[in-house]
């Protein structure tokens, strides 16, 4: 990723933070990076180098917003990798689960998905390079009690980056787009939620996945569902 232009989502949770600090290893001449609370920026920020923090440009942003997407990316000069780490799940039998809870984790997984790679796809056609790496989930592949709506949606989050790598196909570009499916991710988040495991998946062993597929290195990877379970 030496002197390309990163946008991140979700670059302060758990994953983000890995991700963020595993990219800014690699020299990018630019990392954008969206986040929601102060605070969580903050944190990340202060883990920084001043090398780093020069590269990085943090946006507020909310990516099921449609018109706020569609302001950031047209921001930014151009867009050669894309990483969505936005998502997120709740927990609940089908008959117990709200439509509301439904319609929640699709916004947060899938229409997410869709708005990012929907405003960032021309960038990169314009320079005919790009990398898009998304994560899905384990839950995608393998139907879980009381993860309906996150399975479904996550499932959405695979179809929709392996059609994205179809269409991307022309001679003239080198444009690929992959999802990564963790287990369950070693998060503070996930730890309070579920206790903790040693099977789970660490931040930064996932972030090294996650950044090979963004690299020139996995130019032949297209439309695939990388399995990043650990022992879970």
């Amino acid at each position: 990723m030496e002197d390309k232009f990163v946008l991140i989502t979700g670059a302060t949770g758990g994953l983000g933070v890995a991700v963020t600090k595993a990219v800014l290893k690699r020299n990018p001449r630019q990392v954008t990076i969206t986040y929601r609370q102060e605070e969580s920026l903050s944190l990340l920020q202060k883990s920084l180098t001043p090398s780093d923090m020069s590269r990085l440009k943090p946006v507020a942003c909310d990516v099921t917003d449609e018109n706020q997407v569609k302001t950031m990316v047209a921001q930014m000069p151009q867009v050669d990798v894309l990483i969505h780490l936005v998502g997120g799940f709740d927990m609940g039998y089908v008959e117990d689960f709200s439509f509301q809870q439904w319609q929640h984790m699709f916004n947060l997984n899938l229409h997410s998905t869709f708005l990012v790679t929907k405003y960032c796809l021309p960038k990169m056609k314009q320079t005919g390079y790009g990398r898009i790496v998304a994560v899905a989930s384990r839950a995608a592949l393998s139907p879980t009690p009381q993860l309906s709506a996150y399975g479904a949606a996550k499932a959405g989050v695979c179809h929709l980056i392996a059609t994205i790598a179809e269409e991307t196909k022309a001679k003239h570009l080198d444009i690929t787009a992959n999802t990564v499916l963790p287990s369950i991710i070693d998060t503070p988040k996930n730890r309070e939620a579920m206790g903790y495991d040693d099977n789970w998946v660490s931040p930064q062993s996932l972030s090294e996945v996650i950044c090979f597929l963004a690299s020139e290195a996995a130019r032949d990877i297209r439309g695939a569902s990388i399995p990043v379970y650990g022992k879970a």
